[in-house]
């Protein structure tokens, strides 16, 4: 009778600390909207190891460029920087792109018009007002490189 009572106070034990919360679905925040580029952060690996990462912070008029992604699968890029002689904060690139993003995996592909290959990487982060998307260039078999670029939401 003992065993039995301890068996059904396990099994009770069990039930109470079995339930949590892992049911809670998780929160999937869009990509689709407008976003401002914040900094890059450059990594080149070589296969014999001894990588050097290099974070970069853009001036404020490379955080006027923007990235939109819209709900059909497109978008476009449009890179600000400094040009000319005073400098002056100028458009410097305009590319349209479509793109594919699995929201389970966070892989993401960006093709640009005009281009034959395309930009394959991550979504690293993406909540409500950041995001960071990591490119990989496999092109090159003796190393490995990324730029993990991090955005704000413009609302």
């Amino acid at each position: 009778m003992k065993k039995l009572a301890l068996l059904f106070t396990g099994l009770s034990l069990l039930a109470i600390t079995g339930c949590n919360d892992d049911d809670t679905p998780e929160l999937i925040y869009p990509i689709t909207g407008t976003w401002q580029p914040v900094k890059e952060v450059i990594t080149v690996i070589p296969i014999g190891g001894g990588g050097v990462s290099d974070e970069i912070t853009y001036s404020s008029c490379q955080q006027e460029s923007r990235w939109v992604f819209n709900e059909n699968n497109s978008g476009k890029r449009t890179d600000n920087d400094e040009a000319g002689t005073p400098a002056i904060c100028t458009v410097v690139s305009d590319r349209n792109f479509t793109y594919v993003y699995d929201k389970r995996e966070k892989d993401i592909e960006i093709k640009y018009q005009g281009t034959m290959a395309s930009d394959k990487g991550k979504v690293t982060l993406l909540n409500d007002n950041s995001l960071n998307l990591k490119i990989e260039d496999t092109t090159n078999p003796n190393e490995y490189q990324s730029v993990t670029y991090t955005f704000k939401r413009i609302p």
